[in-house]
This record gives structure tokens, sequence and C-alpha cells, in this order.
């Protein structure tokens, strides 16, 4: 017996030293090939993934970035994230390069559970349900067709400060900020500004946002289980709000034009074809979260740096309370006021530079290429970094320094500054998030100064920047 316990281990080693050996050649071989950019894979399977994403966690997320730079190339290195080959590329060139040549060197790459939360993109795929959003946004959210709704969006954010701020001692900013932009794009997408029917999305919305790029472990209390879930109830309420708003539409209700959700009912591809009622809750879905989660990040950061600087706050709250003076009593923002926030714009910008809500993202080789002489395979993993631009000082000088400046005149130099993307691949919801961001500041500025309650508030980036407390701050109302 003791004969055949000792065979049968022998056996488990040797079958776990094989898988290891199958794994670390496996790893290597991933990385074989001439002329790769310099660089470092880490470990088989987990590569580099947790340095990457431990840096984050610390609040230092661009530290992952500028090391490598320092040490391997200003440029381009090669390194090895989420089980997958990747290179990551640094500077104005390089995000040129990414942003150009989409379809034709690189396309859009998201983690394999973004497909697994929105099943109808296993139809096709999250690649080609980007593309079709592309092509239907920017009548949607083009200037001109976003100003009718500079009105409705102050008039939200007049309620939401009457409702989470006003007669409050201490607030929590970043879940007020969340509930002010998730409440917009109920709104503005769906026409839903019913406060009680927005909160019942609201928890389920948070899972969703939260688990859709996890680990995707499909066990009961993971956060990708529980965004599976969230985004099953989610996606059954956007189905009876899409087959009533089909019945209205048919009887003449409402307007086709009156937000996106009527636009994409009815609006046909080149083939005639209309999208399914399926198709459009997975769209919608990806809008809210677009639509939200980095406008409500940028909205926390204001108001953290605001209370770090208030020589800035009295410029930002002197230019407000000009246009706000302007106003005939009861009157709502328009374009012409917005056109006027010239100074908090920029300051919106300083912040963003500093604190990225996207600190980046992925795209994926569709062929072999060579770039800054280095071969990229196909099939590779292509980062940018909005921090190896936003924090080196040959592109802003005095990187750490709050100077919002940097961004009068012609600003800074093209594919620096990256929030939004750029070039063709310009975030095309980048209006729409001046517009929440700019109302946002007037309504906070012309109401409160404030004070920062934990001066030396942790953040953490996981994957967008957030105070660890949420930013609890004190209040000072000033006087009528």
């Amino acid at each position: 017996m003791e004969h055949f316990y000792l065979t049968l281990l022998l056996l488990f080693v040797s079958l776990i030293t094989l898988s290891l050996f199958f794994l670390f050649y496996k790893h290597r071989s991933m990385f074989s090939g001439p002329n790769l950019p310099p660089g470092k894979i880490g470990y088989p399977v987990i590569g580099e993934s947790l340095e990457f994403l431990s840096t984050g966690w610390k609040g230092h997320p661009e530290k992952f970035i500028i090391d490598r730079m320092h040490k391997f190339s200003s440029h381009i290195f090669k390194t090895s994230i989420f089980g997958e080959p990747a290179a990551v590329f640094c500077g104005p060139a390089c995000n040129k390069f990414l942003f150009s040549n989409e379809n034709k060197h690189v396309v859009a790459w998201w983690p394999e559970s973004v497909n697994k939360v929105f099943p109808t993109s296993l139809q096709t795929n999250s690649k080609e349900e980007a593309l079709k959003m592309r092509k239907l946004l920017p009548q949607f959210l083009k200037p001109e067709a976003l100003q009718r709704y500079i009105g409705i969006m102050d008039s939200l954010a007049q309620r939401h400060f009457a409702s989470g701020w006003e007669n409050k001692k201490e607030v929590i900013v970043f879940p007020l900020a969340k509930r002010y932009t998730f409440w917009l794009a109920c709104r503005i997408f769906l026409s839903i500004e019913d406060p009680n029917h927005v909160a019942r999305f609201a928890d389920p919305f948070h899972l969703l946002a939260s688990g859709i790029i996890s680990m995707p472990i499909d066990v009961p209390g993971t956060p990708f289980n529980k965004a599976i879930k969230a985004s099953k109830f989610i996606r059954k309420e956007l189905l009876a709000i899409i087959r009533q708003r089909k019945v209205d539409l048919a009887e003449g209700n409402v307007s086709a034009t009156q937000d996106i959700l009527s636009h994409m009912l009815t609006t046909s591809d080149e083939n005639g074809q209309f999208m399914s009622e399926l198709d459009i809750a997975d769209k919608i879905l990806g809008l809210l979260i677009g639509g939200h989660d980095t406008a409500s990040t940028a909205c926390t950061f204001i108001v953290k740096f605001l209370a770090e600087l208030p020589h800035i706050y009295d410029q930002v709250y002197q230019e407000q309370m000009e246009i706000a003076k302007s106003k005939g009593a009861g009157k709502l923002l328009n374009w012409d006021d917005i056109q006027k926030m010239k100074y908090s714009w920029n300051v919106a910008c300083e912040v963003m530079r500093l604190a990225p809500p996207l600190q980046g993202a992925f795209r994926e080789a569709i062929n072999d290429f060579i770039f800054n002489g280095f071969t990229i395979p196909k099939g590779w993993k292509l980062y940018w970094s909005a921090n190896s631009t936003h924090k080196n000082a040959e592109y802003f000088p005095e990187p750490d320094k709050f100077d919002p400046t940097r961004f009068e005149g012609n600003g800074p130099a093209p594919y620096t500054f990256v929030p939004f993307g750029g070039g063709p691949r310009m975030c095309p919801g980048k209006e729409y998030a001046r517009l929440e961001i700019l109302v946002f500041m007037h309504n906070l500025v012309k109401r409160f100064k404030w004070q920062k309650l934990l001066p030396h508030e942790k953040i953490i980036v996981d994957p967008m920047p957030v105070p660890a407390k949420g930013l609890p701050v004190r209040l000072i109302p000033h006087q009528a």
C-alpha cells in the first residue's frame, strides 16, 4: 500500500512539474520572435499583472509605466498582462499611431469578461459592437445636438444639490457625484427623471460597473458573478422601457429625436436593418457605464483639488458668479453660458491631466507590423497610457504642479493630453462630458466652499482613481 501511495505521489509531482514546464514553455514561446521591444515578461500566466495592478492600488498607477520607460525604452516596452503578451506604447507619437490606425494595424480589445456580461456581444464581438456605436453616437452627441440638453442638465443639477447637498454640514463627494452623473445619463439617454425609478437602477448598476472588468470567475459572491446578475436585472428593466417606447413612438406620443433610445429605435444601418431590443438594451447599458463613471471621477477630483487650492477656487467662483448674476431669476444655463466657462474648463482639464479617469486602454494587433524599429507580432495586446505623457516633464513642465494656464491658447501639443483619446479615436462623448462637468461646477461653487475632512486621504486606482473613503468634506454655504 505504501508503494502505491508513493507511486501516486510521484505521478502527481510529475504531472505538476510537466504542467509548470508546459506553462513556462508556452509563456516563453509567446514572446519569441526577432527584434521584439525590450522589457520583462514576468511569471507564467500572471506575467506582470500584479505589479501593474498593485501600483494602482497604492495610488501611483504611473509608476509601473514610468519605471519601465526609464529602464527599457522611453517609447515602447514589452510586458505580460492578464495572461497576454503586450507592448506598452508611451508618448505622443505612439498615441497618434494607435489612435490613427484603427482597423488598419490595430483594433480595440476588451477582456473576455466584457463579452460575457454583454451576451449580445457574443453574436458578433465587442470590437464590432464598438464600431456600431461609433457610427451611431456622433449624430446624437455632437455639440449642436447637445445644446438643447443644457437646460435639462442645469435643472437636474439644481434638484440634485437641493436633495443631496443643501442643509448638510458634511457630505461624501464620490457617491454624490455618481448619483448626479447617473441621474443625468438616465434622463438624457432614456428620458427617465423620476428619482425613485433611477434609484431602482442605481445599486445593481454600480455592481455591474465595478465587476465588468474583473477576473472572470463566475462563482457566487465574486464581483464578476454580481456583475452578471446585475446586468440581467438591468436588462430586464431596460427591455420593459424599450417595449413601452416602441408603443409610444407608434402612437406618436413621443418624438423620434427626444433621446438616444428613440434615436436607436428609429435608426437603421446601411442595410436597412434595425437593432434588436436586446441589442439596444446592451448598447444603453454600455452608454450608462461610459456616460457616468469617468465623469463622476472627474467631478470628485475637481472637488478635491478646489479644496486644496483656494486661489484656484476663487477664480472659478468669480467666473461662475459673473455668469449666475447675468441671468434673470429662474433662468437656466444655456449654450452661451457654457462658452463663457473657459477658466473652469481649463481647471477641469488640469484635474484630468493629474488624475485621468481613464488611465489608458488596450488595442490588439491585427497583423505583424514594425514600429520605432521594433516588431509587434499579430495578436499582441497594445496598451497606451495617459500618464506616459500627462506626468512627463517633456510635455508638461513641472508635471506635479497644478497649472490651468497649460490649456490657454493652443493648449498642450497634439496627442499629449489624452483623457478622451485623440484624433480619429477621440471619445464621441467628450462634449457631453464637458457639459455635465461644467454644469456640476457651476451649481457647486455658487452654493459652497468646502474643506476636506481627511487631509491625506489615500487615492486608489482600480481601474479608475477613487479617494479611498469617498472624499468626505465639510460644506460652507455662501451667505446670501
